[in-house]
């Protein structure tokens, strides 16, 4: 089957239902103050606010983002997105510390089932040959709508209070439900019916068999430790003297990286022209490169700033990448393949978050901007080992082999 040319503007909506949906799984992290003076949760227990969206996001990469392989997508993503309406009015309306919860966990379960699918929806409904550019602007539309998700929740919540975040949320919702009613595209249903269990117990074996799964989604975890070891840390020095920054300054820092993340989208492109492996290599340079410029933070803000950039970029640029060759094969896995990936996004992430606050407690910035250089190196060094490991790469459009 030939599939038709994405339009412009219809792979921007995809990017932008992408920012509106993953949006919603990070705006409680500014208002954790606020959700602990209305719900009575004290300072040290209201991070399970973060923890149960956090274990939403797990359930729907394990049971939810591959239905995209089972079902039809378009009804899924519109019952999905409708339930999250909902969901969020549940929120911006919880008057216990259960019912926000129970909230909380249905905004990271929705949320994350929804951004995921919506890349498998967009890259199983792109031709092959410009894949990668849709799946590299869709990701920057997550990206995006991560890094502005806590300014807006600030800033709303400034104006009118924490429950209007998810108000104006829902609202944002309702609107993109009656956009993408009428021009989501049609997907044929799959040519193989499996069960549930089968769906669920093909993903294990995906994991099992698929090189070029295994190998980018060890450089995505290794990639996204990195990203976890700065982001986790940063506050800690900016909110101590001699900056001593309140939370708003500290999060805009975040919007810094929305230059690296535009810029990023471009990855995509590339790869649709077989130059996956040159664009890996490069931004895994950078990732490295970036460390050094956030290890000068004392000496200047301005190197901060151009070290987020860089770490941005080649973040992104690898996740992109990865993203679009790992969609180069078996279409109607799309679902299934994203999922699989996205756990050694959650697994690396983790790691990072853990080995960031450790590091440091025993060595300062320092300690932190050399444990993320290391792991950089590590991932540098492990894709320069891979390279004979992983099937030769072509330009999807003109079938001329690459890298």
């Amino acid at each position: 089957m030939v599939l038709p040319s994405l339009s412009k503007g219809l792979v921007l909506l995809f990017a932008a239902a992408c920012a509106l949906s993953v949006a919603n799984v990070y705006y409680a992290q500014p208002l954790l103050d606020a959700l602990a003076a209305d719900f009575g949760f004290s300072q040290a227990a209201v991070g399970i606010v973060i923890s149960a969206t956090q274990a939403g996001c797990a359930l729907a990469l394990l049971f939810v983002v591959p239905l995209g392989d089972l079902m039809n997508r378009r009804r899924l993503t519109l019952t999905q997105l409708f339930l999250l309406c909902i969901t969020l009015v549940g929120v911006g309306l919880a008057s216990s510390p259960a019912i926000l919860l129970a909230g909380m966990l249905g905004l990271g379960l929705l949320g994350t089932a929804m951004t995921q699918g919506l890349i498998a929806y967009a890259a199983s409904s792109a031709a092959p040959a410009e894949r990668g550019r849709v799946v590299g602007v869709a990701q920057g539309g997550v990206v995006i709508g991560l890094l502005l998700a806590r300014t807006l929740a600030g800033w709303i919540t400034d104006l009118s209070g924490w429950r209007a975040v998810y108000f104006a949320s829902a609202a944002m919702a309702l609107l993109m439900l009656l956009v993408l009613v009428r021009v989501l595209p049609a997907q044929a249903p799959p040519a193989r019916r499996l069960s549930y269990l089968q769906l669920l117990g093909s993903m294990f074996a995906m994991l099992a068999s698929d090189r070029v799964l295994q190998i980018r989604g060890l450089l995505a975890l290794l990639m996204f430790a990195a990203f976890s070891i700065f982001w986790s840390a940063l506050v800690l020095p900016l909110s101590a003297p001699p900056y001593s920054f309140s939370h708003s300054v500290i999060g805009a820092f975040g919007l810094v990286g929305v230059l690296g993340a535009l810029a990023a989208a471009r990855a995509g492109h590339w790869a649709d022209r077989g130059h996956g492996q040159r664009t890996t290599g490069l931004a895994l340079a950078l990732l490295l490169l970036s460390w050094l410029a956030l290890a000068q933070m004392s000496s200047s803000l301005w190197t901060l700033a151009l070290g987020i950039v860089l770490l941005d970029l080649g973040g992104q640029a690898i996740h992109v990448t990865n993203q679009s060759m790992i969609f180069q094969s078996r279409s109607e896995a799309h679902s299934r393949l994203v999922a699989c990936y996205m756990i050694f996004y959650a697994a690396g992430s983790g790691l990072g978050a853990i080995a960031s606050t450790s590091a440091y407690a025993a060595a300062g910035w320092n300690g932190v901007c050399l444990l993320g250089a290391a792991v950089s190196l590590l991932a540098l060094l492990f894709w320069a080992l891979s390279l004979r490991y992983m099937p030769a790469q072509k330009a999807v459009a003109h079938g001329a082999a690459s890298d």
